[in-house]
């Protein structure tokens, strides 16, 4: 494998391949991602890049995200690009899909130094495997939690958060109370379920797991609860997109919300505002999520020894139309 290769694959010039080895700052963004896209692709490890680098950095962050397409990743990246670009960093995004062959190809850039540090938001279930592959390099774990791995994290008490929005639609009397949960793999989804219980024991539960976190996801978990005999007067959902479909179920029978159900959902991402009616829901501090991740790798890339940090930061609940 020769950097004539790597400048092939990416379509650029072989100089200007040598200046993103270099950290060059005067190479465009776009370009930087081909060319790193294409060494990832190539499997090539640039030990020249390693020897030069030793001493220095790439500027680079590595941002490790299950699904852009999930509203929630997108607006915690947006804060890791602003706070990123803020102390001086590029960020190279992967959407992972949870994947482990897809994202093994992408963390030999930490091995390469291609880049300095690497932020994950995967699923708890995938972090035995990630550990292995990023080793000792500086790591955070965004959105999910840290169950003893070396690595820092940022998240929200997602047990509490849930059990609280069971306690508001109750407070607002619903009380056949069911839950629209998600993939188990995730710590948060296991989190959110467990603060249902918690708030319904010894009261009517139903739990319904919707396969993915996609609006129709949503929507069929909704016809799956109202196919029961004994129907929820509200629901509750892991996520914005599911309660989305929630919605979409509810008015395409005919039922009014909140009075015949109640939908809450979970994120706080902008769509909510504008659904019909708007969407009430427990608000995660995205951007601030995004903007902790890159503040705390940066402290551990300047100086390795510190200690992983596990950071809870505040939610709210967001009261409107639907619930």
């Amino acid at each position: 494998m020769s950097i004539e290769k790597v400048a092939r694959v990416a379509g650029v010039s072989t100089a200007t391949v040598s200046r993103v080895l270099n950290g060059n700052p005067g190479v465009k963004p776009d370009t930087r991602d081909k060319v790193l896209a294409a060494i990832a692709a190539c499997d090539w490890q640039p030990n020249l890049l390693a020897r030069q680098l030793r001493t220095s950095r790439s500027r680079m962050l590595l941002v490790l995200v299950s699904s852009i397409t999930n509203p929630f990743c997108a607006g915690v990246v947006r804060g890791i690009e602003e706070e990123a670009e803020k102390q001086g960093y590029h960020i190279l995004l992967c959407n992972s899909e949870s994947r482990l062959n897809r994202e093994s190809a992408y963390l030999q850039l930490l091995s390469g130094k291609v880049v300095d540090g690497v932020i994950t938001m995967d699923a708890i279930s995938c972090l035995p495997g990630l550990t292995t592959l990023i080793g000792n390099a500086p790591w955070v774990q965004c959105g999910e939690g840290n169950t003893g791995y070396n690595a820092s994290s940022v998240t929200i008490d997602n047990h509490s958060a849930a059990e609280s929005a069971i306690n508001y639609l109750s407070g607002k009397g619903y009380q056949r109370i069911a839950m629209i949960s998600g993939d188990l793999r995730y710590l948060y989804s296991q989190q959110r379920e467990a603060g249902y219980r918690a708030a319904r024991e010894g009261a009517w539960q139903a739990v319904v797991r919707a396969e993915g976190l996609e609006y129709q996801a949503g929507y069929q978990a909704m016809e799956t609860l109202f196919a029961a005999e004994e129907k929820p007067d509200a629901v509750f959902a892991i996520s914005d997109s599911l309660a989305g479909g929630a919605l979409h179920y509810a008015h395409e029978q005919g039922l009014r919300v909140p009075d015949d159900v109640a939908v809450m959902g979970f994120d706080g991402v902008p769509f909510g505002a504008v659904t019909s009616p708007p969407l009430s829901t427990v608000q995660q501090p995205m951007h601030q999520l995004g903007v902790r991740s890159v503040q705390l790798l940066l402290a551990r890339i300047d100086n390795p020894d510190t200690q992983p940090v596990d950071e809870i930061l505040a939610w709210e609940i967001v009261s409107r139309g639907s619930a």
